[in-house]
């Protein structure tokens, strides 16, 4: 029996998020996971991206210790009181903050099951705000993939 795949789907959203500064960490789980339930792909992948170059996103077990253990590493990997050139070029004190996101990255790629994430059962999805200040912040979402799919009774018409 072949399949007869019924049109590709790409979907675009926006997520808003505020941050508080210097490594808050955002669980933005339930907000990606509303709008691929909404995009219509049941399987394919949804991309994030956060724009700004002092915030990342990643995947972690979203509960209290491990955020600690991330903040620890991050603090411990790039610290805050190294010198940093981009500080003294622009005497803005968030070198830190560059190099911490450009080590995490920007973005995201999560496979997308049954119109859902796919995500295992202790991962949560996070950004990562390393800015010296409280940040409004937007994460672009596309989702890309396959919505329904019927099936060919006739195996002679296949490409």
């Amino acid at each position: 029996m072949s399949a007869i795949i019924a049109g590709s789907l790409i979907f675009k959203d926006e997520i808003p998020v505020s941050t508080r500064g210097e490594l808050d960490v955002v669980d933005i789980t339930g907000e990606v996971g509303r709008s691929v339930n909404g995009s219509g792909v049941r399987d394919g992948v949804a991309h994030l991206f956060v724009a700004g170059a002092t915030a990342a996103l990643t995947t972690i077990e979203y509960e209290p210790g491990a955020v600690a253990d991330l903040k620890t590493a991050v603090s411990r990997l790039i610290p805050m009181e190294m010198e940093y050139a981009h500080n003294a070029r622009w005497g803005d004190g968030n070198g830190h903050s560059h190099v911490r996101a450009a080590m995490l990255g920007p973005d995201i790629t999560v496979p997308v099951r049954d119109g859902s994430p796919l995500l295992g059962t202790w991962q949560q999805i996070i950004l990562v705000e390393f800015d010296t200040r409280s940040r409004n912040r937007k994460i672009y979402l596309t989702v890309m993939g396959q919505g329904a799919v019927k099936e060919d009774q006739d195996e002679d018409h296949r490409n």
